[in-house]
């Protein structure tokens, strides 16, 4: 049995076939990989010799880093809509032939407005990637099983770090910044045969699956449906979705997480440099940990979580903790190594709720409205990702860089605190 197979619970893995864990997991987590991968090589470039040929100011690296998500908005909803009654098939492979093109491109720019150009267009060309493999997965992995199948494709982040930043760090070291972008550019492209050979939409549509497995799957999907609708999950539409109030407390709590989540990792590479003084080399190799750390708390929370039960709970303490442990990452910085270790905690805690946080819209709103919300959900939640990189950017030139990342700690304690007020359902 292989690692993705293995994510089953033992008790279950005779029982119930599970090839789609082997099958469906991996091109979606490796599509995800070259999208993040092209997303936050910026965070490396900017120290690495981009903001001193460019003449870029820590309030323009913000800006930089950040405009991607207003770009992000566009493509949420239809994404989410396009993966419930389309292909998001075609859709992710028309999408790394954009983030190729613009990716490569970015090695080319002149200018400050030329940067936020191609940021803000690849911002738009991976808007919809979230929803669709997220839908994607929802069509392949009963509730029972969501919250893993989440978080091993959410191992996107902490596994494209551990590659990003080494190899981001060795292509600044011996060619220069612009090859980062050029050559993780044609990643993108050569993986496009990857995922058209391999990657399935429905198990309706599906060849290589069992009539075993088959019959498995769409028949707890249709369970789920059932149950769903005796706990009078939203079957409104999204316009209606949007006048509940739940609805709004899941964009707010994902706003001030991702304000978090995107303010760490873009400044991350920087505070490194800071905090050692030492060559992109060694900055890489020191970012490897806190996404090593990543892993082990994304699949520690979500097993947690998947085995007791409880949604709210593990939303909450993961994000309060980040936010304590970058509180502490500040605190501690007369210490290199003890603020590096806080560093490393705040990577363990980076992604630990996420996972469990994509369980919940499924649990609150039918399958016809559920693709659209997660699309709202996580384009509205991801202005954070904007505002976190552009706010921390903004106070790091006004005051300093201390004060930037309490500001980013402060914003995670509010995601915990509206974490707290999920409706019970959550967990049922």
């Amino acid at each position: 049995m292989d690692a993705f197979s293995s994510a089953v619970p033992m008790e279950h893995a005779q029982a119930i076939p599970s090839r789609r864990w082997a099958r469906i997991i991996p091109p979606i987590l490796m599509a995800c990989i070259i999208s993040y991968m092209d997303r936050v090589n910026i965070g490396f470039a900017m120290p690495g010799g981009m903001s001193a040929e460019l003449g870029i100011s820590a309030s323009m690296v913000g800006m930089a880093g950040g405009i991607f998500f207003l770009g992000y908005l566009f493509l949420q909803i239809p994404g989410g809509r396009l993966a419930v009654h389309g292909s998001g098939k075609k859709f992710i492979a028309w999408s790394l032939v954009s983030w190729a093109v613009i990716s490569v491109l970015t090695g080319f720019v002149r200018s400050n407005t030329e940067l936020l150009i191609l940021r803000f267009l690849l911002g738009v060309a991976e808007g919809g990637m979230l929803p669709v493999v997220l839908t994607m997965v929802s069509n392949w992995f009963p509730d029972k099983e969501r919250g893993r199948a989440n978080a091993l494709v959410i191992l996107f982040v902490p596994i494209a770090g551990i590659v990003t930043a080494p190899l981001s760090g060795m292509l600044i070291a011996t060619l220069n910044w612009r090859y980062l972008f050029i050559v993780e550019g044609i990643l993108s492209l050569l993986f496009l045969f990857v995922w058209w050979a391999f990657a399935s939409d429905r198990p309706a549509d599906a060849k290589w699956i069992s009539e075993a497995e088959r019959a498995y799957i769409l028949g707890e999907l249709r369970a789920e449906q059932e149950r769903t609708a005796g706990h009078a999950a939203k079957s409104a539409s999204l316009r209606q979705v949007l006048a509940d109030g739940v609805m709004w407390r899941l964009i707010g709590l994902n706003f001030f997480y991702q304000m978090g989540i995107y303010g760490y990792t873009l400044w991350l590479p920087t505070i490194l440099k800071n905090l050692t003084h030492g060559s992109m080399t060694k900055v890489g190799l020191l970012a490897i940990l806190p996404y090593v750390g990543t892993m082990i708390g994304m699949l520690a929370i979500s097993n947690l979580s998947d085995r007791l039960g409880k949604r709210k709970l593990f939303v909450a303490l993961p994000i309060v903790a980040f936010a304590l442990c970058m509180f502490g990452s500040v605190w501690f910085q007369g210490t290199p190594w003890v603020s590096y270790a806080f560093l490393i905690g705040s990577g363990v805690c980076l992604q630990a709720a996420a996972g469990v946080f994509w369980t919940i819209p499924p649990r609150l709103f039918s399958a016809e409205v559920a693709g659209g919300a997660r699309g709202v959900i996580n384009a509205l939640g991801n202005l954070g990702g904007f505002c976190g990189p552009y706010l921390v950017g903004v106070l790091i030139q006004k005051y300093n860089a201390s004060i930037g990342v309490y500001s980013l700690a402060a914003a995670l304690v509010l995601a915990g605190l509206i974490a707290a007020t999920l409706p019970a359902k959550c967990d049922e």
